[in-house]
């Protein structure tokens, strides 16, 4: 399967500018199966939604559009309302027009995500040509018992808005998650600025061993693409069996 992740230059609650972003990175990467989007990718990670016009759900239908258009899935989080309440809410939609959809369980208390969105409380791990895909979103990346494998994924959707200051956390953990899971892992941060953070993007796509099979560059708006592996890692897997002795927890 080929993996492509859109390592986006986010205008600050900027709805119109950021769709045309995304469909000018699409056209500019190569054909894939599969295009990660980050973390609030139309917004910017706003943790005060209210002032945002997201009655009409236009970004999804855009995510919906690209994966009928490319024949391909599109996953991403969006800053998502439903009536009075805010979700962090993580799509995956496919070329048949069909999606699910992940809550962020791990909301960002320390900057006030929580006073204004409603945490998931369901794992999700979505299918596609075969493969079974854990949806994850930034904050939850340091928590490893909610990432941990139990039988239900061959890779890791990991979408962010993940800041500079940080940024050897993010290097660290998403390899660690990778090996500890013997799993792919496709993590998609953002770049640019918004008021409170700079962002240098680092995006990357890791096979099972945390090896990096495309990275993005440092502070710069890019696409970058991998082909990640079902034979590859049912081989791992079973050769190397470690995941038998993991905690049941």
């Amino acid at each position: 399967m080929k993996v492509t992740a859109l390592q986006m230059n986010l205008e600050w609650t900027d709805i119109t500018a950021n769709i045309w972003r995304v469909h000018h990175l699409v056209d500019s990467a190569p054909a894939s199966d599969l295009y990660v989007l980050p973390e609030m990718w139309s917004t910017g990670f706003v943790t005060d939604p209210r002032s945002l016009p997201l009655q009409d759900n236009e970004a999804f239908e855009v995510m919906k559009a690209v994966a009928i258009e490319r024949d391909a899935a599109v996953c991403g989080s969006l800053a998502f309302q439903i009536e009075e309440k805010f979700y962090n809410r993580h799509f995956f939609v496919t070329a048949d027009g069909s999606s699910r959809f992940y809550d962020k369980h791990h909301l960002f208390t320390v900057g006030g995500e929580n006073e204004h969105y409603q945490a998931g409380s369901e794992r999700i791990v979505a299918e596609w040509r075969g493969w079974r895909f854990r949806l994850l979103t930034c904050y939850d990346l340091r928590f490893p018992v909610w990432c941990r494998y139990v039988g239900d994924y061959d890779a890791a959707i990991v979408v962010a808005n993940w800041p500079a200051s940080r940024i050897t956390a993010w290097q660290i953990l998403t390899k660690a998650r990778a090996i500890e899971n013997q799993c792919f892992l496709i993590g998609c941060n953002r770049v640019g600025e918004d008021p409170k953070n700079h962002y240098n993007g680092c995006s990357v796509i890791l096979d099972p061993l945390g090896r990096e099979l495309a990275t993005g560059a440092e502070h710069k708006e890019t696409t970058l693409t991998a082909e990640i592996s079902l034979d590859k890692l049912q081989h791992f897997r079973t050769h190397f069996p470690v995941l038998e002795d993991r905690d049941r927890i």
